[in-house]
């Protein structure tokens, strides 16, 4: 009987992982929140409840309540009653973080990926950065902040389209 119970929390995790994996980010609409890295994990809770741990790309991120809101009732959907959504703000979300379909899916879309790896140089200092239209990396930044806080507005020199560039945080 133990190990049917068992089977059933696994099932329930593993039934409540794939659909908090399918909430999709809004500001960004082709990734989801498992290509952002911003699921960090599924669990039982202290009272065996379902519990949703998640980490802001930043913490002050407008998105953060309808995201949570949106993986609540994906795991009701799921059948999984009373989720708790969990944000945990440590260790701080990373570009790191994004899976490599992520970047894949924001260049496809028209946002140039992260560029390398997070670190303080990486805040302030200059990447070439690749025109996710044309591929050149003659481009050269336009403003700092781009559509959202986590962008910033490019330009390609070769084709000339505008684009943004996710930063790598």
């Amino acid at each position: 009987m133990a190990g049917q119970e068992q089977s059933v929390i696994d099932l329930d995790l593993q039934r409540a992982r794939l659909a908090a994996a399918s909430v999709v980010d809004p500001e960004i609409p082709v990734l989801t929140i498992e290509d952002l890295g911003v699921l960090r994990e599924v669990r039982r809770g202290a009272d065996d409840g379902v519990e949703v741990v998640i980490t802001p790309t930043y913490s002050g991120c407008p998105a953060m309540n309808l995201i949570a809101l949106e993986i609540e009732m994906a795991v009701e959907e799921a059948g999984i009653e009373n989720p708790r959504i969990v944000t945990v703000l440590s260790p701080a979300w990373t570009t790191d973080w994004m899976s490599e379909t992520g970047r894949a899916k924001l260049r496809e879309y028209g946002i140039a990926p992260p560029v390398g790896k997070a670190s303080r140089r990486a805040l302030f200092g200059e990447v070439a950065v690749s025109c996710p239209k044309c591929g050149s990396e003659q481009t050269e930044r336009i403003s700092e902040f781009g559509s959202t806080a986590c962008k910033a507005l490019y330009r390609c020199l070769s084709c000339r389209e505008p684009f943004d560039y996710f930063k790598c945080i």
